[in-house]
């Protein structure tokens, strides 16, 4: 039978896609992270399905729960916040299920930081002010950032900068990315976006770190940097453009 690695989204159940809604409805078996999907999530699960908090488990245990269902001829539906393809800690348990030969497959998501970009009514590449998007986090007590990935190295690029898993770094954040974009650069944290209880930062980045205490944010939350934030004055998109040749 088949892993289904599937992207839950940010959180609200109708930013699931249509296939990984049928893939859930289908799978007598499912894994998710109590800490990030909420719970009329489950709802879909067929009657009867064995449904696994991960949140507390170790990798072998979750494994471990793939590979029985597997045995047993039943399909699981793994459940992954977001996008598998970002932060998802995915890659390991599919490294681990081709060892022991079990089949899976992917369901991309809504990723957190587009839900975030939604709530702020914003696109993240406009025309000569931004055209490259650096989806990062900062180094703490999870895994180590590879070499030349720092933020201060990434902040050099350019562009805006969306930070996952640092908000409860926020200093840091920006005593790394102050020298390249300035004090007062546009900024803004979404944490759990497109629940009901989502929050809205907005301001500049040195403002971030007391609103986000104030607010008192401490996680599921993604950090926006770069001025495309408040770009106004731009030129329009060539894509849509009177003067661009359209012909076959």
């Amino acid at each position: 039978m088949t892993v289904h690695f599937i992207g839950a989204g940010p959180g609200a159940v109708d930013l699931l896609t249509l296939r990984a809604r049928d893939l859930i409805a289908a799978a007598p078996v499912c894994l998710y992270a109590g800490s990030l999907v909420p719970p009329e999530m489950l709802e879909i699960c067929p009657p009867g399905a064995r449904t696994v908090d991960t949140a507390l488990m170790t990798l072998d245990e979750i494994v471990a729960e793939m590979v029985r269902a597997h045995r047993h001829g039943l399909d699981v539906a793994r459940l992954a916040s977001g996008d598998p393809a970002v932060f998802s800690a995915v890659a390991e348990q599919m490294r681990r299920l081709e060892t022991e030969g079990v089949p899976y497959d992917v369901c991309p998501g809504v990723p957190a930081y587009a839900a975030a970009a939604a709530a702020l009514g914003r696109e993240l590449t406009v025309p000569t002010v931004a055209q490259t998007v650096t989806l990062t986090r900062i180094a703490a007590r999870a895994t180590p950032m590879p070499e030349h990935e720092g933020l201060a190295q990434l902040g050099n690029a350019g562009g805006t900068v969306v930070l996952h898993l640092a908000v409860h770094r926020i200093d840091e954040v920006v005593d790394a990315l102050a020298p390249s974009y300035g004090g007062d650069c546009p900024a803004a944290v979404v944490a759990h976006a497109s629940r009901a209880h989502e929050v809205v930062l907005r301001g500049t980045l040195e403002a971030m770190p007391k609103a986000v205490r104030e607010a008192g944010i401490e996680r599921t939350a993604v950090i926006i940097v770069g001025e495309a934030l408040a770009a106004r004055h731009f030129p329009d998109s060539h894509l849509y453009s009177a003067g661009r040749w359209r012909g076959p």
